[in-house]
């Protein structure tokens, strides 16, 4: 299969305006293209596409797809590169094309930009299938012609990223367990000779006086894991490293202030935040980017038992604050609570933590965009650039002291793990207790809530665990080991 660009005429008249790649291809079949395009009435509109049969031995099914306008760069309202977008979004759906028409192999045009192609393609293929007896059929995408492999490559080293972390948040939690997690991604990191990864038991989370951690972790049969990650890409493995942070919840019962029971089952990817840190970690590696980054996820499942943190209780956290648990299903923060206080143990240039921490940030800003959390604003520069060019965009949020008081005036311990005002700015109140256990002065905290799974609001994403925001923390970190060296 063969999947061709072409871009939006000016005028409905207009003729079809291809890439360099569907000039080529036209030329090849003197001219027939053009002329079938033509035939089959107004141009194609951004994302809809054409199928032709029987134009080239070598290419039995040409599917050809909208682009949108040609110069579609930067748009100011949206955030985002256009063009990036459209291209993804409309490789995406070509190959899609091609996967139900059951063939085994894609070649896919570069569009002007091969990485974004690629990134559409390989995005856009991806499916959980794991425990189904009846796949899809496996498609190969590759690039259509050689001009830019190099991007191409990269492209396909990003999308597997988030396509690793999808994974991870899709399978369901008994097959990903905290160890599981763990495990798989030592098996992923195994091949790079320049990383270490310490799967920390329990009683080295006690020992480390992790009490916010272990208190929602003893409600669950499953043992805790601290996953610890060093990835020394920097010239000097001594040089501050970027230190990701990330919830890994592998399931999330809400404890004894219990979650209703529908819609639960997505509460398997509430480790999203330790898949997405993680799989950007694997993703540096396989890039080789020089600088070193440091990823930390706490690891456990948040269930109603006998053991269980009951509303009310007080426990300390690593820092010796003392928390009170007034509501067992905002656990993820106790996690983190303990995890950020570790992070601080590493000289960080930063500490970027991700989770998927409360519903509130689902209601302020739904998918279109991650919710930060920053005390830096060149933290907030650097990760607000990456998401331009990754189309996976980030959005500022306040962390005023309105909303640190919420959470310190607390009568039965320093501080408590909701607002006092229950559910009003619940995500801006979750990021002011994170500060209580932040003195880092680059700090940015991620809430993913809103943007954990997809229905059908990124196109070259099929519906399921959306593995948010990973290419824009791999894109952070290439920005910042381009920072250091200049």
């Amino acid at each position: 299969g063969l999947v061709l660009g072409v871009y939006s005429s000016e005028k409905d008249d207009d003729a079809a305006q291809f890439t360099s790649a569907g000039d080529a291809f036209d030329r090849l079949v003197s001219g027939k293209l053009r002329a079938l395009l033509s035939l089959c009435g107004p141009p194609l509109k951004k994302g809809k596409t054409r199928i032709f049969h029987g134009l080239h031995q070598d290419f039995p099914s040409v599917v050809v797809v909208g682009l949108g306008k040609k110069n579609a760069g930067i748009n100011d309202q949206e955030n985002w590169n256009e063009g990036k977008e459209n291209i993804r979004t409309a490789v995406a759906v070509g190959c899609r094309q091609i996967q139900d028409l059951e063939i085994p192999c894609v070649e896919v045009d570069p569009c002007g930009d091969a990485q974004a192609a690629a990134e559409g393609a390989v995005l856009g293929l991806h499916e959980y299938n794991e425990l189904k007896q009846k796949k899809k059929p496996v498609v190969t995408p590759q690039l259509h012609g050689s001009a830019e492999s190099e991007a191409w490559q990269k492209g396909v080293i990003y999308a597997e990223g988030q396509n690793l972390a999808r994974y991870l948040m899709e399978a369901p939690a008994n097959y990903i367990t905290p160890i599981k997690f763990a495990e798989h991604i030592e098996q992923k990191l195994r091949s790079s000779s320049n990383v270490k990864v310490h799967i920390r038991p329990e009683s080295w989370i006690t020992t480390q006086q992790m009490g916010a951690f272990l208190s929602v972790a003893k409600g669950s049969a499953e043992p805790p894991i601290f996953l610890e990650i060093h990835y020394l890409g920097g010239a000097n493995t001594n040089d501050s490293p970027l230190v990701f942070v990330g919830k890994g919840v592998t399931f999330d019962s809400g404890g004894i202030s219990l979650k209703p029971s529908s819609g639960m089952d997505a509460m398997r990817a509430d480790m999203g935040g330790a898949a997405t840190v993680c799989s950007a970690i694997v993703t540096a590696a396989a890039l080789n980017l020089p600088l070193n980054i440091i990823g930390l996820a706490p690891l456990c499942e948040n269930m109603p038992s006998g053991k269980a943190n009951k509303p009310g209780d007080v426990v300390r956290a690593k820092n010796g604050k003392t928390i009170q648990v007034d509501n067992t299903d905002a656990e993820g923060r106790l996690l983190l609570a303990d995890a950020l206080c570790y992070a601080h143990n590493f000289n960080a240039r930063a500490i970027v933590n991700a989770a998927t921490l409360t519903g509130a940030m689902d209601v302020a800003l739904g998918s279109a965009a991650t919710g930060v959390f920053t005390n830096s604003s060149w933290l907030w520069t650097h990760l607000y650039e990456a998401s331009i060019l990754t189309g996976d965009r980030v959005w500022r949020m306040p962390l005023f002291e309105h909303y640190t008081k919420q959470v310190t005036d607390c009568p039965l311990a320093d501080v408590s793990n909701i607002g006092k005002y229950s559910r009003a700015g619940g995500a801006c109140t979750a990021a002011a207790f994170l500060k209580e256990f932040v003195t880092a002065s680059h700090w940015a905290h991620l809430d993913i809530a809103g943007v954990m799974s997809n229905k059908d609001e990124v196109p070259y994403l099929r519906k399921g665990m959306a593995g948010r925001p990973t290419r824009t923390l791999v894109e952070f970190a290439a920005r910042l080991s381009q920072d250091s060296h200049s």
